[in-house]
């Protein structure tokens, strides 16, 4: 059953509430409301206000958490009607409207308890977005202040890295220099994490310059990329390395690097995907929040058009979500001739597309393609879940899962067969003997490095610096213990190989104030 009108509001207020920012979760966004009451909110595209017209702190509060309560509201019909009314203050009446409002709720210390968790997280969020509105002016760029003859995507690209220790050889076995100015378009829950490390220590050794996002850990996912995100941009620099989350923008990445840098992707079965990426960030989709049962996931693949909207808040996790995070637009149908013409174009752009699926065989192809060693490729596998958490799918919900992602199904089919041509062109054999070098290099390091020999649970990780980033409301993130004894020859690449995201971006000095007040806004609230 769709959502009433007044529900339907009620999101639209959430989102509007948030002003676009990802990084915020939804429960933030009604404690943001218990200010009230509300004027219109300004947001790219035109002011956003109310349904309902402007409302008193605790009846918006009362009104904003029934979608939590037992027993969601049902009907506009069940509120006073002066609360539909267009432009009507709050006044006298708010307590009496309060008290009909609460009585269609639950009662108890739960909702005491849960009262007292929002207006905290109220008092903290209001400082956080206050302190940041002040502190940091918005960097204004004029997109063609620029000239092209001047621009950095003009420039070549210098012929060598400043050591060339790492002179690998290429496919065609000639000596070759590694490439060092690369754009790494950082996909949601494909293992891009793992490759994300990887650059990191590379760009690291060689001294490399990352264009890195400013006080948090993505450049503004999910509005579409722009240089003035990039910290301390300014008209015409150039950088090496470009690798964190974004909306990919072609045109605005190709402007920060030299001509001639290489870009590559990572790409996942759009199934096993999807079941990622609803468990992953479900929490934060109100749009999941109406499924019931154990089996949610089954529950939506059942009928996703009762539960979908495209245009709900964070809706872009739960429908190809590879295509959107290429900078396309996941909502067109399978059939219409721009899908493909996308795909084309995704094929001109990016030298190498990788696939979670054959993880080993991709990173081959990526050391010869960047003429790396093979201890610049090595990995241990970051931000990988707990088999409870993980939904086994039937074969049933795999070709629902896949029908329903068929734009990400169409994308994947094209770059598997390219990526097998590739692997063709490497030869079978050359790349059997590599992938066994590289898994045998990776089982070294981890009888070297890691305690215990594998991945822990996030209760059992002794170190904070090696805390991954956990998923709202609970901590299916698996993670390592770094051994105590390490030979000094292996000390610094143990600990970097097993660094998280957050914590390296901090150690290659990025203010990440945003990303890290709203941990310590979760910890303390046990969100």
């Amino acid at each position: 059953m769709a959502p009433s009108p007044f529900r339907r509001g009620v999101l639209q207020f959430q989102r509007c509430a948030l002003l676009g920012s990802p990084g915020l979760v939804p429960a933030l966004a009604w404690c943001l409301t218990m200010v009230g009451p509300f004027p219109s909110v300004t947001r790219q595209g035109g002011p956003c206000h109310p349904p309902w017209g402007p409302l008193g702190a605790r009846e918006m509060a009362l009104l904003l958490l029934a979608p939590l309560g037992r027993r969601p509201l049902r009907t506009h019909a069940e509120l006073p009607t002066h609360l539909l009314q267009q432009g009507r203050p709050a006044g006298a009446n708010d307590s009496m409207t309060a008290s009909k409002v609460m009585a269609m709720l639950p009662q108890g210390k739960n909702w005491r308890s849960m009262g007292k968790g929002l207006a905290l997280g109220t008092l903290l969020t209001s400082f956080m977005l206050l302190l940041y509105s002040y502190a940091i002016s918005p960097l204004q760029v004029s997109m063609t202040e620029t000239p092209i003859p001047s621009a950095c995507s003009s420039l070549r690209a210098p012929a060598r890295l400043p050591s060339s220790s790492n002179a690998s050889r290429s496919l065609s076995g000639r000596r070759c220099l590694p490439k060092r100015d690369i754009m790494f378009m950082k996909t949601h829950k494909t293992a891009s994490s793992t490759i994300l490390n990887i650059l990191f220590r590379f760009g690291e050794k060689h001294r490399l310059k990352f264009a890195f996002p400013n006080g948090r850990n993505d450049f503004y996912y999910p509005s579409f990329f722009e240089r003035s995100q990039v910290r301390d941009y300014r008209p015409g620099m150039c950088f090496n390395i470009i690798c964190n989350h974004m909306r990919f923008q072609y045109e605005e990445v190709r402007k920060l690097l030299p001509a001639g840098a290489t870009f590559v992707t990572v790409l996942r079965d759009p199934a096993y995907l999807f079941e990622s990426s609803f468990h992953y960030f479900g929490r934060i989709i109100p749009l999941t929040w109406k499924l019931s049962g154990e089996d949610k996931l089954a529950e939506f693949l059942r009928d996703p058009w009762r539960y979908y909207d495209p245009n709900g808040f964070n809706a872009h996790y739960l429908q190809n979500l590879l295509f959107f995070d290429l900078g396309y637009d996941n909502t067109l149908n399978p059939s219409s001739p721009r899908v493909e013409q996308s795909i084309q174009e995704i094929d001109q752009r990016f030298h190498l597309v990788m696939l979670l699926e054959y993880f080993d065989e991709s990173l081959v192809l990526l050391k010869d393609l960047l003429c790396w060693e093979l201890e610049d490729v090595l990995y241990f596998k970051l931000n990988a879940r707990k088999d409870s958490t993980v939904s086994r799918l039937t074969g049933e919900l795999y070709q629902k899962a896949t029908a329903w992602n068929l734009i990400d199904a169409k994308l994947y089919r094209h770059f598997n067969a390219t990526f097998w041509r590739k692997v063709e062109a490497y030869g079978r054999e050359r790349m059997a003997e590599d992938v066994a070098r590289l898994q045998e290099e990776n089982e070294k390091m981890t009888r070297i490095c890691i305690d215990g020999g594998r991945p822990v649970d996030a209760n059992a990780i002794q170190e904070s610096a090696m805390q991954p980033w956990q998923p709202l409301g609970e901590k299916s993130i698996l993670g390592y213990n770094l051994k105590k004894r390490i030979h000094k020859k292996h000390r610094k690449l143990c600990r970097k190989m097993l660094t998280p995201e957050i914590q390296y971006l901090t150690d290659l000095g990025v203010n990440l104030w945003i990303t890290k007040l709203w941990s310590r806004v979760r910890d303390f609230l046990k969100w």
